[in-house]
């Protein structure tokens, strides 16, 4: 167990945030904690983390318990660069490395091996060694360079200052340092946010084989659904837990509230059907026994509380009034072009939206997905390529931010000034569906939350009732039950609905077709997420397979030396012993492995290291072995290519 927390609760003033918390952490768990927005998540990774008090109750950590804490402030060094910044990690590793290098000097000068001194060089040096190898600092370039290929820094300069990079790339790397340093328990507040398709397969890839336990805050189901597998729910300060990833989650919350409700229920039953009997039988001077016992039983009964309902949901319905004809978008040739200079960084877009269609539009980052979708609204120029909407078409826009919203107006009167014609009561009772109701109503829209602002944004939609929705990002800043009703909303909706999403569950939920925007054009893929992924897996597996063809293709027609038929003797006696030698270097590889892996081992001993004899002349070994393996490993890669 790394983490356990008794009856833990917090408080900011009168208001509590948490009460009477029960957690477990063990080792290599996987645990998801979700909640609405200030629910008091963050509170509780501060408390885990040591940075906030609490009131009451108990929490214990397994002595020298090591913690990696992924804050949505990342924490990085501004003028530091992405190497140094990630070398920073083993920096242990390269002062130990260098220890050793001086006292192999000091353990030279000293001629008598037998004197205390030259023992307590070489102890030291056993211990920097031994410290060096547990940290496998051979290969401290390779995991460096592992991680940042896969957080998408591959093909970056590794020079690059950190205080020039966008906040979705310091995000990244504040991400792969924290893989670097593999603590024993990984605390990830939503890992996922700026990260594009690639980089999250293989985050999810990564973490799946995570040697050490993680508790992840997150609002990507998708995520949760992979990752985790228990459950952590803040709700009214309360923390419940289920068993499972978030799809089984959601069934058992349902079971929960349904039980507990019947307890409650069967309970109440139990206590009116025992008053009564005492009401009518306790003044009977026959039946003031049993009346007065049942009273007692009464009195020393456990009440159960009220179940709480259901937390208030918004309620979204999108409709339209007039049906389009038949072919709603068609797009031929289109180029996206962004700037002033209209920079052009794909072209080649075609496809059609029909009527009831949904078609969700994913792609890398910046690849230009939501300038696509001010392209065909005419929001931004056209540089090249035509885009045709069908008859009878009326358009709904959410914009990822909401700028299209007007900031100084109170919320009442950014949706009432666009809608004139609607009683005030109706336009309350709108706000009121998406829980925007009393003095939230009167607050300008530049200080109401990201989420409010999105749920005002849709209010617009449902009183515009157009027949064409096009959504940019509109899981963006809703917590998880929102999420869920937005989904069903869109998937209810009779109308067509064109939207960008990085949401793999919402993804998975609505779409028809998903099309792939890159730089060379558009690829149209029937069906949800999960169906893109397969078609990816095979489009990569018949790709391997035309490869392979190629190859012996190849292989079967390069010219020949002397007939077309048959390879010279020449020919079969060199790739006879080109493959004789591979074998030779893959025996010297393990034979070379496993003799250095035990020299390592012998140098921590006591009877080596104090012999400085002996103790250089395992180092020269293992220098060579070393010197021999990269050898080795060069010549097999080359003789494989051929």
């Amino acid at each position: 167990m790394l983490i356990n927390i008794e009856n833990i609760s917090k408080s900011f003033g009168d208001k509590t945030v948490l009460k009477d918390i029960k957690m477990t952490i063990n080792e290599k768990g996987r645990y998801g904690l979700i909640g609405i927005n200030g629910s008091g998540k963050s509170t509780l990774l501060k408390i885990i983390m040591g940075e906030l008090p609490f009131e009451q109750g108990e929490l214990s950590k397994k002595p020298g318990l090591s913690l990696g804490y992924l804050a949505q402030n990342n924490g990085l060094e501004r003028e530091s660069t992405i190497i140094s910044e990630m070398r920073k990690v083993f920096d242990d590793v390269f002062r130990a490395e260098e220890d050793m290098r001086r006292l192999e000097v000091e353990m030279a000068l000293v001629t008598d091996h037998t004197s205390a001194e030259y023992r307590r060089i070489a102890a030291q040096y056993a211990s920097k060694q031994a410290l060096f190898d547990s940290r496998d600092g051979y290969n401290v370039d390779v995991k460096i360079k592992t991680i940042l290929n896969g957080m998408g820094f591959g093909d970056w300069d590794m020079d690059t200052v950190i205080s020039t990079l966008s906040g979705g790339e310091k995000t990244r790397l504040a991400m792969a340092k924290l893989l670097l340093e593999e603590p024993e328990l990984l605390i990830l507040d939503e890992p996922t946010n700026h990260l594009d398709f690639k980089t999250l397969m293989w985050l999810e890839d990564y973490l799946s084989s995570y040697s050490g336990a993680i508790l992840a805050v997150s609002h990507d189901r998708y995520f949760l659904d992979k990752i985790v597998t228990h459950i952590y729910e803040v709700e009214r300060g309360h923390l419940y837990s289920y068993a499972g990833n978030y799809s089984r989650y959601l069934p058992q919350k349902a079971e929960r509230r349904e039980r507990q409700q019947k307890e409650y229920e069967i309970q109440q039953a139990e206590i009116a059907h025992m008053q009564e009997y005492i009401d009518k039988n306790m003044a009977r001077a026959s039946t003031s026994a049993s009346a007065k016992s049942r009273q007692k039983a009464l009195d020393s009964m456990e009440i159960l509380e009220r179940p709480d309902g259901d937390l208030k949901t918004m309620r979204l319905r999108f409709e339209h009034t007039k049906d389009p004809y038949k072919d709603v978008l068609t797009v031929k040739d289109l180029e996206i072009a962004v700037g002033d200079e209209l920079r052009t960084i794909c072209k080649n877009i075609n496809f059609e939206l029909k009527r009831g269609e949904k078609i969700a539009i994913i792609g890398s980052n910046g690849i230009g997905k939501s300038s696509f979708l001010k392209i065909i609204q005419g929001l931004i120029p056209l540089k090249s390529g035509t885009v045709e909407w069908g008859k009878n078409v009326s358009l709904s826009y959410y914009e990822q931010e909401n700028l299209n919203l007007s900031t100084d107006k109170i919320a009442l009167d950014e949706l009432w000034d666009r809608f004139p014609q609607i009683p005030e009561a109706e336009i309350r009772r709108v706000l009121g569906n998406v829980l925007l109701s009393k003095d939230d109503v009167f607050k300008p829209v530049r200080v109401i939350s990201g989420g409010e602002r999105a749920k005002l944004a849709f209010c617009i939609i449902m009183l515009e009732k157009s027949n064409v929705l096009i959504l940019d990002e509109p899981t963006n800043h809703l917590d998880l039950s929102s999420k869920e009703i937005l989904e069903t909303a869109m998937s209810d909706f009779g109308g067509s609905i064109l939207f960008v999403s990085h949401d793999r569950y919402l993804l998975n939920k609505v779409p028809d077709k998903i099309v792939e925007i890159t730089e060379s054009g558009a690829k149209v893929y029937n069906g949800n997420y999960d169906s893109y992924c397969d078609a990816l897996a095979r489009e990569a597996h018949l790709a391997a397979e035309a490869a392979a063809k190629e190859a012996l293709a190849a292989a079967t027609n390069a010219p020949k030396k002397t007939d077309s038929s048959f390879r010279s003797k020449e020919q079969r006696k060199i790739d006879a012993m080109r493959k004789n030698r591979i074998r030779e270097l893959e025996k010297l590889i393990e034979d070379a492995e496993t003799r250095l892996s035990a020299l390592e081992e012998e140098m921590t001993l006591e009877e080596v290291f104090s012999d400085y004899k002996l103790m250089s002349e395992k180092c020269s070994e293992a220098d060579l072995l070393r010197k021999n393996l990269e050898d080795y490993f060069e010549e097999w890669t080359n003789l494989a290519d051929e």
